[in-house]
């Protein structure tokens, strides 16, 4: 049976695998004319086995995109100085052109520490406070411009893709984390939408949201935002990545992906959204290698791809 709302549904996995052709065909191009080839450092600390499938999938992209990836697997007894020395050997590495270090890392290791030690230029996650200011700032362009954290620099990709023009528009992001909250809501601000950023103690908080024309929910609570929550016609972002028990007679213990809102409620209203999982997730690796692609390119005064 068709999906009556299926027009509605932005296709993450979709949207992410194109980008991934244009990151491989741009690859080519700068190899061309260049003789440059983009080069990635991830460095895993440990054996988290959820980082782990995170560490082989961006190394399995790159791969893909013909990027050359390099893999730092540390025990987890590194020492921060042991780390921050792999850093620092990276930063001076002509060949590397973008560092990744999977969080979380051990306790022993600050990870502020750890994102300080990233030269700004090579931080392909976006987390240094250098580039964080920078983003903030709207300091977009030249060799000294932000890189972008990944998962809100899909977002908007995939905004700009359905909606156009996102000026005018307004816009609540529902959480205030570094990596996700408050770097969307400066994306949104530098394309002229007005932009409210709420939270668990913001106020009458369902209003808020329904009055958004895009909504970006990165609050980590599953299923939160219901259909009731959202303005006939928005788009809707979902970011979150939640298990919730799903036991079937079968398996009692099995688990499913849900995202911060409630899909099922939601699409009934929503004008797009997306799905959990197909959504946001495959975006957040193609943009990592866009980063390490641009960061390339600037770094060797090249005029970086428009992704």
């Amino acid at each position: 049976m068709t999906n009556p709302h299926a027009d509605k549904i932005i296709d993450g996995k979709g949207f992410a695998e194109a980008l991934r052709g244009r990151i491989g065909e741009n690859v080519t191009r700068i190899k061309d004319a260049h003789g440059l080839t983009p080069g990635l450092a991830v460095v895993l600390v440990g054996d988290d086995p959820a980082s782990q499938v995170y560490v082989r999938n961006k190394g399995k992209a790159a791969a893909e995109a013909g990027i050359t990836a390099t893999d730092h697997r540390l025990d987890d007894s590194t020492s921060q100085a042991e780390l921050l020395a792999l850093v620092e050997q990276l930063n001076n590495d002509p060949a590397v052109h973008g560092i990744l270090v999977q969080l979380p890392v051990p306790n022993q290791i600050d990870p502020n520490a750890v994102i300080d030690a990233i030269a700004p230029g090579k931080d392909v996650d976006g987390f240094h406070v250098i580039n964080t200011g920078r983003l903030a700032t709207g300091q977009m362009t030249g060799p000294d411009a932000a890189m972008v954290p990944c998962t809100p620099l899909g977002c908007r990709m995939m905004l700009e893709d359905r909606l156009g023009d996102l000026s005018g528009l307004d816009a609540v992001v529902l959480g205030r984390s570094n990596i996700v909250g408050k770097p969307m809501a400066a994306l949104l601000t530098q394309a002229s939408c007005t932009v409210t950023i709420a939270h668990s103690r913001t106020k009458d908080l369902a209003d808020v949201c329904r009055r958004a024309d895009i909504l970006v929910a990165a609050v980590g609570r599953p299923q939160m935002v219901q259909g009731d929550w959202i303005k006939p016609g928005a788009a809707v972002i979902d970011v979150g990545i939640n298990r919730i028990a799903a036991p079937t007679e079968d398996d009692p213990n099995k688990m499913r992906l849900v995202g911060d809102v409630d899909f099922e409620s939601a699409i009934e209203v929503a004008g797009a959204i997306t799905p959990v999982p197909g959504g946001v997730g495959p975006m957040t690796i193609a943009c990592l290698l866009a980063n390490t692609v641009t960061a390339a390119c600037r770094q060797n005064g090249i005029d970086p791809p428009v992704w």
